[in-house]
């Protein structure tokens, strides 16, 4: 017979959209988020009553895992053995359930993010307060529906005599829904669900003067008492996790931290890696061994600081760079009547007693209905032994065990059931104590059905045993609470002088963009001579600073580099230093303009930039402290062609003079530039013919007698009085400097404000190098040209003039 091949149409985006549709819900419904009445996922709730079914309980001996597994996937769970063994490894985890439901022998993984030994090596069984999840099942409580091949029945839910999802807490990710609740105490989640009992309209606030807040089993310090409420009363709320430390003092002066507990769920190993990562890095020098001492007896981690360095800043700046402090989001999301809902405190604790009042009713219904059984046969019994003599001649007369039955039924009405007992009494029964001890079965069982009949028939007695019952869980299981709750979340502040312990050291920069820090013990042994510089190279920066000091870098693309001393390289002032490139990121074309140190940036002063095109600007000062820094900083906004030629620290400077290349120059006050932000372009500063362009620029302070120098590409250099140049007003063409020749003009290469004790060094384009004191020259007028103090011809053009300030 052959077979006809059918297949259907259909367009691609509808049956990938059902598809994944029944995926989502599966995963949503039977795998990824917890019930709100047992608080258990699909694969917990197998795992412990394949443990039950199987007799492996508390008060049982350890059983191997591989059993249990082998178990829960033959009957319940047809997936991968891992998964399974890992959701009861989690079920084991002292530091991941406040409450653990699984109890293990041998290696069941650690803080530090170990594996657990595979599941052949390790031993398992239910813990005692897992029979409290399990009390009650065998009682119909629960509905059951087949498992997967129809060969067995397994429990939708379990009984759960006490609140699971809020004590254990959970987390799960499924299809457009994730689960995030912590763990809270035993005896404060009961105490909720009684007062919720006696007063269903019991608000947040009210039952947070019982359940303070979430009880992780790591402890910890959990901050933002605002942050709860709002989780207890939407389901979403964020709150801050903190390690437990204390400062404890060392001899010589020395301090270490101790860390004894720390946030929930954070990896121990990795978090002590970034700890000292800090210390690696450079980043954090007051950190000199990071210890991980915990042992069977509890978690200490101890971090060794250098001397002089305070520990409460040092702690400060981990908690906000490391899991020593970490952010817990609630998301409180949980299948309730097989849907996914937000649920609040009283959703959730609501969800909780109407199971309870479920489990109690239908428990209450089995033992009434076994009691009554009982008690019918008792009865029968009962009657059986007044007319003792009857029943066994009746018995004797009979064929078998069915005729004996039904004659029993028919001579003395006794029902079935009654005949079934009578006829299965063994001889030793048929005493006269026998009546004595039916009749007190009989009243015990009146007493009982009375009592199941109230509870089924009274809501009041039906809460009261409830209650009595989870009261006798809080009294058995209750431990006290590890998480401290503080109210407000600190605000951490982070000075740097706390960071980075203080050392004077000596900093360099040069013109082609070397830099580091020297000891000023190196220095002092060198006597500050052959200081390490290529020849074509020269210093552009020196100065004695503290480590707790900054530099600011200008460069000639309109940028900085903020450079805490603290992260410069160490390295000997006869030793090459490290090019700021492999600092920060530069352009090829790149180079240093000025460099300028900050013990802070709260002084009352200004950058001021100019550029090639005579754009200027201002900034002030505070806008340069920056806290990423990894790259280098926009201060002046450039047109494509142009370059900033330079970066001015404005303090009481009242005037700038802008120099240009055609001899031009401009002279006004600073108060002209406006204040503005750092990724401005400024305004403009001087009116450039054509070609022209500005070179140089010099702040002016009215209190300081200064002079100019200008040099040449030909060599030639003039000093001016500053007095030559009147004060005007912005972007104006200014006035000459130098006379106009026809032929062979000269192009200004820089001007310099000297004060006398200066050296103006130029470098010619055939590497000569030439060192002029200021002092040599005398002033003459803007119309001079001035001395040559190079031959071009021979010498060749000048490229670059800088000023060396004399030591004295």
């Amino acid at each position: 017979m052959t077979q006809i091949e059918r297949f259907q149409d259909l367009p691609l985006e509808e049956v990938i959209g059902d598809r994944f549709g029944r995926y989502s819900k599966y995963i949503i419904q039977d795998r990824a988020l917890p019930d709100a009445r047992d608080g258990l996922k699909p694969v917990q709730r197998r795992i412990l009553y394949a443990m039950y079914h199987e007799g492996n309980t508390n008060e049982k001996a350890f059983r191997k895992s591989a059993k249990t597994v082998g178990n829960v996937i033959g009957n319940y769970h047809p997936h991968g053995d891992s998964s399974v063994y890992e959701a009861m490894v989690r079920l084991s985890q002292d530091w991941k359930i406040r409450h653990m439901l699984v109890e293990m022998h041998g290696n069941n993984g650690s803080m530090d993010g170990d594996s657990p030994a595979a599941m052949r090596y390790t031993e398992a069984r239910l813990s005692a307060i897992s029979g409290e999840l399990l009390r009650d099942i065998d009682k119909r409580t629960v509905d059951f529906i087949p498992n997967f091949d129809d060969s067995d029945m397994e429990p939708t839910v379990l009984p759960a005599r006490f609140p699971n999802l809020l004590v254990n807490g959970s987390t799960g990710i499924s299809a457009g829904y994730a689960t995030d609740i912590p763990p809270h105490a035993l005896h404060e989640v009961l105490d909720a669900v009684l007062m919720r009992m006696d007063n269903p309209d019991a608000t947040v606030d009210e039952l947070m003067k019982v359940i303070k807040g979430p009880d992780f089993p790591t402890g910890g310090i959990i901050q933002g008492v605002d942050g709860i409420k709002k989780a207890y009363e939407t389901g979403k709320g964020k709150i801050i996790v903190r390690s437990k430390a204390d400062i404890e003092p060392l001899k010589g002066g020395k301090e270490q931290i101790v860390i004894t507990e720390i946030p929930f769920e954070v990896n121990k190993a990795t978090m002590i890696k970034k700890i000292d990562d800090q210390r690696f890095d450079r980043k954090l020098d007051g950190i000199s061994e990071v210890r991980d001492e915990s042992d069977r007896s509890g978690l200490r981690i101890v971090i060794e600081l250098k001397k002089d360095v305070q520990a409460a800043g040092i702690l400060n700046y981990l908690y906000k760079n490391t899991d020593l402090q970490v952010s817990y989001n609630f998301n409180m999301v949980a299948i309730y009547k097989r849907r996914p809902t937000m649920m609040t405190l009283q959703t959730l604790l609501d969800a909780y007693i109407a199971h309870q009042k479920e489990i109690v009713t239908k428990r209450s219904e089995f033992d009434l209905h076994k009691a009554k059984d009982r008690m019918h046969i008792v009865e029968g019994l009962m009657k059986a032994l007044s007319i003792l003599d009857k029943v066994i001649k009746t018995i004797r007369a009979s064929k078998d065990k069915r005729d004996a039955k039904n004659n029993l039924i028919e001579s003395f009405s006794f029902s079935e059931a009654q005949a079934e007992a009578i006829v299965s009494l063994q001889l030793y029964r048929l005493t006269n104590t026998d009546i004595t001890e039916l009749q007190k079965e009989e009243a015990s069982l009146k007493k009982l059905i009375e009592e199941l009949t109230g509870i089924l028939t009274s809501a009041t007695k039906l809460k009261n045993v409830i209650k009595k019952e989870l009261a006798g869980v809080r009294k058995q299981f209750a431990e006290p609470r590890r998480s401290v709750i503080e109210e407000k979340i600190e605000e951490i502040t982070i000075t740097r002088e706390v960071m980075i312990p203080s050392e004077e050291v000596v900093v360099t920069v040069t013109k082609e963009g070397y830099v580091k820090r020297t000891s000023t013990r190196s220095h002092a042994a060198s006597n500050g001579r052959d200081f390490a510089m290529k020849e074509s190279d020269h210093l552009l920066f020196e100065g004695n600073l503290n480590t707790q000091h900054t530099i600011l870098i200008f460069t000639t693309k309109g940028n900085f580099v903020y450079q805490p001393i603290n992260e410069l390289p160490d390295i000997k002032w006869k030793d090459l230093g490290q090019h700021l490139s492999s600092i920060v990121q530069l352009e090829s074309d790149e180079s240093i303009l000025a460099v300028y140190p900050f013990e802070n940036f709260d002084a009352d002063a200004s950058i001021l930039t100019v550029s090639q095109y005579g754009q200027v600007k201002r900034s002030a000062l505070k806008d340069y402290q920056v806290q990423r820094y990894s790259r280098a900083i926009k201060t002046m906004n450039l047109k494509k062609d142009d370059s900033m030629i330079f970066a001015g620290l404005v303090t009481k400077e009242t005037e700038l003079f802008i120099g240009t290349n055609h001899a031009y120059g401009v002279r006004f006050p600073i108060e002209e530039i406006p204040l503005t932000g750092l990724r401005t372009a400024g305004v403009k500063g001087v009116n450039l013919k054509d070609k022209d362009f500005a070179v140089s620029a010099v702040l002016l302070d009215a209190e300081i007698k200064q002079d100019l120098i200008l040099v040449t590409q030909r060599g030639a250099a003039k000093k001016m009085r500053i007095t030559e140049f009147e004060t005007g007003s912005r972007a104006k063409r200014g006035v000459v400097m130098l006379r106009e020749l026809k032929s062979n003009p000269h192009r200004v290469i820089s001007v310099h404000g000297v004060t006398g004790g200066e050296e103006i060094i130029l470098e010619t384009a055939k590497n000569i190098r030439l060192t002029l004191p200021a002092a040599n020259l005398k002033p003459v007028d803007r119309y001079s040209n001035g001395s040559f103090v190079l031959d071009e011809s021979s010498d060749g053009k000048v490229l670059d003039v800088y000023l060396k300030q004399v030591k004295e």
